[in-house]
């Protein structure tokens, strides 16, 4: 696979897109890449880390990587990935940092299709015509703040951990102070510190993240409501619209 990863990084076409799939608890390492990378996954959810932040993308969005960033990608659950390699000249125009994007139903067909075609596609030709429609549908993608922050305080990363393997926990705030080994006046200002939200918001937007994986994989609202904690779909469509701005989980 090291080999055919190698061979994306320098096939002589603009963009080359790449599937494939990951079993839950995957992940990467850490590495770089020369091309610019547009991670996304179309099912599951990925933990990225990189030397200047930290993500958790649902399925259905996208993090812009720049080239020669190094990164390390982590599977929750069966991860399907098609990630689309820039060659560096061809990125002029497209973002400068990581940026996590929203992939429109059009960028997510244009990726499909660029995939199914032979990696020395016809840049004449339709592979050309779908290269070039990727290219603009990534520079006019919105940008999305449904990201995670993650702590570096290792106490608060141990309490970030294992509410993402277990994002429905009753465990509350005092319980989860005890069990990283701090008060909870430490976690409660050191989770506002280190990622601009209270300990109670990260909470709300990680069930948000999750519910939108388990969506987008085709769960019930009733057995999506359970997994992330709630016990009724209402209340977790009364935060879902709270934390996304009045927008409901779909389906």
């Amino acid at each position: 696979m090291r080999m055919e990863s190698d061979a994306y990084q320098t096939v002589p076409r603009a963009v080359a897109v790449m599937p494939k799939s990951y079993e839950g608890g995957a992940s990467t390492g850490w590495h770089s890449h020369p091309r610019a990378q547009l991670l996304y996954a179309t099912s599951g959810l990925t933990l990225v880390t990189a030397e200047d932040g930290t993500w958790v993308l649902p399925a259905r969005h996208a993090l812009w990587i720049p080239p020669g960033l190094s990164h390390e990608v982590r599977m929750h659950g069966r991860v399907a990935m098609c990630s689309a390699y820039v060659a560096p000249e061809a990125v002029g125009v497209l973002p400068a940092g990581c940026r996590v994007l929203e992939v429109t139903p059009l960028l997510a067909a244009a990726l499909a299709a660029l995939a199914a075609e032979p990696m020395l596609y016809d840049e004449s030709g339709r592979g050309g015509h779908l290269a070039a429609l990727v290219l603009d549908e990534i520079a006019r993608a919105p940008e999305t703040s449904l990201t995670l922050p993650l702590p570096r305080d290792p106490r608060l990363r141990r309490v970030c951990e294992a509410l993402l393997s277990e994002p429905g926990s009753p465990v509350d705030l005092d319980g989860w102070a005890e069990r990283a080994g701090a008060s909870r006046r430490t976690l409660t200002r050191g989770f506002r510190a280190e990622t601009g939200m209270s300990f109670g918001d990260w909470r709300a937007r990680l069930r948000v993240v999750r519910a939108l994986a388990l969506a987008s994989d085709g769960h019930p609202p009733h057995q999506i409501a359970r997994a992330v904690g709630y016990a009724d779909p209402r209340a977790l469509r009364i935060v879902t619209r709270r934390v996304l701005g009045g927008v409901d989980l779909p389906g």
